[in-house]
């Protein structure tokens, strides 16, 4: 098939698109600086900002794909200063970009597309791991979050239900491996190395992590595959803050963390870290592997971190 991705220059993007070729398929790089395009190995390029409306029709229809990938994000600076501005970016892309990408794939006659979701924006409420059906988290205390959380909502709803497209949501559990936070260099391996991420409370908050690559491979499963609808991608164990944080520190050479009260985590971190470390609920991949028929090559964050 002939398919297009959007944000092949991404985390995900740059393992998806040699994994899609691997599969046999053609793949039209959707960028926005041409200087991006370098080295990517892509079968073809095709330039636009996802925010503009015209020039992103003009890429789908130059680009005549059968299939619209979107893994669109501005997260490579939501570490340190910058996060908020990230943040908001990303919001947008995931609304405006999603609303521009699906106008230019009904014009260009495409009949699905696959887009990238999280799988942490639950509401934080039943059991600690949850699946698709839980409701969504849409008013969390922080501003930048509950805009983030708000845009994924409607980026899933804009995709699924719709009639004319078949639309695939894959919500993404907490990523790791090369170029993620969760890397030894990233910003969290960096802040478990130098001690500088304690865990609160009874660090009773789940995380469902998953790995890049297998983020890629879940993706190329969602684009032959004819099931729509919303899937979790994660990996088999959830484990909450007071299993992973530890042996994540362990193993990237940092110190035991620390336990301080939850306002001080919230200061030192911000609201999402404290929300993730005491209250987030993990996510039930089972759905993903019934009509996706995708396993994750890393069942366990333990197995791929040793």
């Amino acid at each position: 098939m002939r398919i297009l991705l959007a944000g092949a220059t991404g985390v995900i993007g740059r393992v998806l698109l040699p994994m899609l070729r691997e599969h046999g398929h053609e793949v039209i790089a959707l960028v926005r600086d041409p200087a991006q395009a370098g080295g990517l190995g892509s079968d073809g390029v095709v330039i636009a900002d996802a925010l503009d409306p015209a020039a992103v029709g003009s890429a789908v229809g130059e680009a005549k794909p059968d299939v619209v990938v979107h893994q669109l994000t501005a997260l490579r600076g939501l570490a340190g200063a910058g996060a908020a501005e990230a943040l908001k970016l990303t919001a947008r892309l995931r609304t405006e970009g999603t609303a521009n990408l699906l106008t230019a794939a009904r014009d260009a006659g495409v009949k699905r597309i696959v887009a990238q979701s999280i799988s942490f924006a639950a509401q934080p409420i039943g059991g600690p791991v949850l699946d698709e059906d839980a409701p969504r988290y849409l008013d969390p205390p922080d501003p930048d979050w509950a805009r983030t959380f708000q845009a994924v909502a409607e980026l899933e709803h804009m995709l699924i239900g719709t009639g004319d497209l078949d639309g695939v949501v894959l919500r993404y559990g907490t990523l790791y491996g090369p170029g993620t936070a969760y890397h030894p260099d990233g910003a969290t391996g960096t802040a478990l190395r130098r001690g500088r991420l304690p865990l609160s409370a009874d660090g009773a908050g789940v995380t469902s992590f998953v790995h890049v690559n297998d983020a890629a491979s879940a993706t190329v499963r969602a684009v032959t595959s004819d099931a729509t609808g919303v899937y979790h991608v994660t990996d088999d164990e959830p484990a909450t803050a007071a299993e992973w944080l530890p042996v994540l520190a362990r193993q990237f050479g940092g110190p035991a963390p620390r336990t301080v009260p939850l306002p001080l985590v919230e200061r030192m971190m911000g609201w999402f870290t404290a929300y993730q470390l005491t209250r987030m609920r993990g996510a039930n991949n089972a759905r993903a592997a019934a009509y996706l028929g995708w396993r994750p090559a890393y069942p366990t964050w333990r197995q791929a971190l040793r």
